[in-house]
């Protein structure tokens, strides 16, 4: 087994989802990486890993802000992965947060405390 797998958390630092989620990891004494999509940008090569783990529809957070405010034709023109791929690239707020690489390499999208719990600690 690898040494180096890490849980990986990415997202934007002032999200309240992604504060409750890197505040949970801390009280479970879980050690992880945070990869801020404002300053860093989202890795191109992760969206599809991340699109074929969860799919882009719940990848593409339609409820935020973000996406309420783009054009309605952008959000009519994401109709899959790649139409998907490139309005996320371009616009990193409207993927749901967080996005989490597990060190098992599992990934996971948003924040549930209770299914944390029940499959991570």
């Amino acid at each position: 087994m690898s040494t180096n797998k890490i849980i990986r958390v990415y997202g934007i630092p002032n999200c309240d989802t992604v504060k409750k989620a890197r505040a949970w990891l801390t009280a479970q004494g879980l050690d992880y990486e945070f990869h801020d999509f404002k300053k860093q940008g989202v890795p191109a090569d992760k969206l599809p890993s991340w699109m074929q783990a969860v799919g882009w529809e719940k990848l593409t957070n339609r409820q935020g802000t973000t996406w309420r405010k783009l054009d309605p034709t952008l959000q009519s023109s994401v109709v899959d992965a790649a139409s998907a791929t490139r309005v996320l690239q371009e616009h990193p707020s409207a993927i749901k947060r967080p996005v989490v690489e597990w060190a098992d390499g599992d990934i996971t999208v948003g924040f549930n405390a209770e299914n944390w719990l029940a499959s991570r600690v």
